[in-house]
């Protein structure tokens, strides 16, 4: 890389030197050491700045503290253009201050000239997230902790305890009416709960008397159950097509409940939702 340097910024009064912290520093010497080799472990950021320019004396003690708080996941490389030309020139900088992320001993992106700190913070983590598993210094996120809610109602599930976990996924909806996890598991829990005890014998019994809503459902229910959901969707969507007012009401809320067990982008669902507007108009 190769590019003509805009140093015009060190025509300003120069900043004490001892307003730059020394831990990153890095000069042409170690540059290879401390940038390109560390860059195959991790991100390393380097910031080329100037005594003479307060506007990069700040965004180094910006980056100084945000190394501090990354946990590892990227390392600092402050370089002085003045006394370090030829790594400015390398990089093609054309002003200071500039902020270059190298990774894997090649330059991944940069920006130029002071930041707010919320831009410079979402830069950096853009910046981790593009090489996440990349390098070995870059590990995954940390997991988010599970909700105690959640954990309770599966801990209730498993011990059998399904009017437990009923009730205990009905009190997260009474707090957030609009959590959609909770939505699903409690839908989820509720077919199975009357889904489990069916008889093989439910699906003849549908069959001999295929205008009985509630022998359809039962069909229905374990169709769904034994893992034939275009089975039970067309059984409804036929039984649609047989009835009217209230009835076909009942019957067409039944089948939506059973696509909400799905992904509303499932083509089995998709598919079905065609045939019911069909059935309906």
């Amino acid at each position: 890389m190769s590019g003509a340097v805009d140093l015009s910024a060190l025509k300003q009064p120069p900043v004490a030197a001892g307003d730059i912290p020394a831990a990153h520093a890095v000069t042409e010497a170690d540059f290879e050491a401390k940038v390109l080799q560390r860059s195959m472990q991790v991100p390393v950021i380097v910031a080329m700045y100037s005594q003479r320019s307060p506007g990069s004396v700040e965004l180094v003690k910006l980056l100084e503290r945000l190394v501090g708080e990354s946990g590892g996941q990227w390392d600092l490389a402050t370089v002085e253009a003045e006394a370090n030309m030829r790594i400015a020139q390398a990089f093609g900088v054309q002003g200071i201050p500039t902020v270059i992320a190298v990774a894997g001993g090649q330059p991944l992106a940069d920006f130029q000239g002071a930041q707010p700190e919320e831009q410079v913070t979402q830069w950096l983590s853009a910046v981790v997230d593009a090489v996440r598993g990349q390098l070995p210094g870059v590990g995954e996120p940390a997991p988010e902790p599970e909700d105690p809610r959640f954990v309770a109602a599966e801990e209730a599930i498993a011990n059998g305890d399904l009017a437990g976990a009923e009730a205990a996924y009905e009190a997260i909806l009474a707090a957030e009416p609009a959590n959609g996890e909770a939505k699903a598991a409690l839908r989820q829990l509720r077919f199975y709960s009357r889904a489990r005890d069916l008889e093989p014998a439910a699906i003849a019994a549908a069959d001999a008397a295929p205008d009985d809503i509630d022998a359809a459902f039962a069909a229905a229910d374990l169709e769904m159950f034994n893992q034939e959901p275009e089975a039970a969707f067309d059984r409804l969507i036929g039984l649609i097509k047989r009835t009217a007012g209230d009835d076909r009401t009942r019957v067409r809320t039944r089948l939506i409940e059973l696509f909400e067990l799905f992904d509303a982008a499932d083509p089995i669902v998709k598919a079905a939702r065609r045939k019911l507007t069909t059935a309906l108009y």
